[in-house]
């Protein structure tokens, strides 16, 4: 089965929970499997309102058999369930799920894109990808160098 990379992100309510819930609903996908977890970083908001909270940011690297448009069709159902709100573009949000790569697949229109279009640009997801691919080879997104800039490990964990 191919392997894909979830973005998890929350800055509403407990934060934690939010990503740890959608892990478990991951988990649950059919034909899905969770191979790992990356660390947990908090981070400054991105192109977001002056005064929005900081973000708990990680990924999840999954075994499955879903295509990538049912992947993240389910990715979306799973963010709605947690109490997602889309009142603007770039609102605070209690989860945020992005279909950052899916081996083999490359797409690139409004409803699709993968590789994620802005992830070799945003620390809050260079981070955790080097969590779970150290050697810096994702498959079919070599990671760029990672910007420092407002990202923070945490000790707290997805599982």
């Amino acid at each position: 089965m191919p392997e894909a990379v979830i973005a998890l992100g929350s800055n509403l309510g407990d934060r934690q929970e939010n990503l740890r819930a959608a892990v478990r609903a991951l988990a649950a996908l059919p034909q899905t499997a969770v191979l790992a977890c990356s660390a947990v970083y908090e981070t400054v908001p991105v192109d977001c309102a002056p005064g929005d909270g900081d973000y708990l940011n990680a990924a999840v690297r999954l075994e499955t058999a879903m295509p990538p448009a049912l992947l993240l069709g389910a990715c979306l159902g799973i963010e709605a369930a947690l109490g997602r709100e889309r009142p603007y573009r770039n609102a605070p949000r209690t989860l945020d799920l992005d279909l950052i790569l899916y081996e083999g697949f490359a797409q690139n229109d409004p409803w699709l894109t993968v590789p994620h279009p802005r992830a070799a640009e945003r620390a809050f997801v260079l981070a955790p990808l080097r969590d779970l691919y150290p050697d810096g080879a994702a498959p079919g997104f070599p990671l760029p160098d990672l910007p420092a800039d407002g990202v923070r490990r945490t000790d707290l964990k997805l599982r």
